[in-house]
């Protein structure tokens, strides 16, 4: 009887073994993300138990991107899929929609930020500025719904996405705090931000520039003559030493204010995309989060000392 037992002991274990490696054996979800930074947080938190895959590559602006044939076969393959809200990808808006009504998992990772924390421009139509991730803390905060929607989808994976979560937040505070300081290695007066269009107002928020975009919030509109008369005599007013261009938006017209105000291209900004995944600028890949932040934050400070 005790040999039995004993056997019967033994069997239970190496069951229940089985069926743990079989949990940590299974094939990763298949996470689909818009953006190259919505893409990040997602393998923070997901690791190796994603396979995670984006849409829109570097240099891409998510304001004008349409979805193709292709992209909408991954989206229908994707057992996950997450993009950043908040209007930023406005043409696929629709066909988020569309797809949540049908059952898919599809979210917006911003859902959960706190109103009270959202920027609301008078030239955005109403909707929040959509470009919270050069707000570091504000970002970090997104790691919930990311958490959150991922231990949905697999709910026997949820201790690992946990353990990522918390090693993802704790990263985002350093880096927060490597952005504070680092933005105050530049006077106060001198913390002023030019670029072409308003991809920066959290940044500055956060990290104390006054920022300045020849366009509005969306690229969707081009700026107008006033608009470029406008920006120069301000340039000129301020006597700024450098002005910006973005990796996702056409340079042509602030390099154009650039030679009618006097000033230097104090260098190229990630603004909508990341760079190349591998590609290093300032000593960071930029193909990530936080070597674009990084980069950018050298970028500036270097320029406008």
């Amino acid at each position: 009887m005790r040999w039995n037992r004993w056997l019967l002991g033994v069997t239970l274990g190496v069951v229940t073994l089985a069926g743990a490696a079989g949990v940590l054996n299974a094939a990763p979800l298949r996470v689909v993300s818009t953006t190259a930074m919505v893409n990040d947080l997602v393998k923070r938190v997901g690791g190796a138990e994603v396979s995670a895959e984006v849409l829109m590559g570097p240099g891409v602006d998510p304001h004008l991107y349409k979805a193709t044939a292709a992209d909408m076969l991954r989206l229908n393959r994707a057992e996950v899929v997450f993009y950043s809200g908040l209007m930023l990808e406005g043409k696929m808006t629709d066909v988020f929609t569309r797809m949540a009504k049908s059952g898919k998992r599809v979210n917006a990772i911003t859902a959960g930020l706190p109103e009270a924390k959202l920027l609301k421009p008078a030239d955005f139509e109403g909707h929040p500025d959509p470009h919270v991730w050069f707000d570091v803390e504000l970002w970090a905060m997104c790691v919930d719904v990311v958490e959150a929607r991922l231990v949905e989808a697999s709910p026997e994976r949820k201790a690992v996405f946990a353990a990522n979560a918390e090693k993802a937040r704790g990263e985002l505070a350093e880096l927060h705090a490597w952005a504070k300081a680092k933005a105050a290695e530049l006077q106060v007066e001198k913390r002023v931000l030019v670029t072409s269009h308003d991809a920066y107002n959290y940044f500055g928020r956060a990290y104390g520039f006054q920022v300045v975009g020849l366009q509005g919030i969306s690229t969707v509109s081009e700026a107008a003559l006033a608009d470029v008369a406008k920006l120069t005599d301000f340039i000129k007013q301020r006597g700024l030493k450098a002005v910006f261009v973005e990796s996702s938006v056409s340079h042509t017209t602030i390099e154009r204010i650039a030679k009618d105000s006097g000033v230097t291209i104090g260098g190229e900004l990630f603004s909508d995309a990341m760079g190349a995944a591998g590609k290093i600028e300032n000593g960071y890949d930029v193909g990530t989060y936080e070597g674009m932040i990084k980069h950018n934050l050298n970028t500036i400070v270097e320029a406008l000392k």
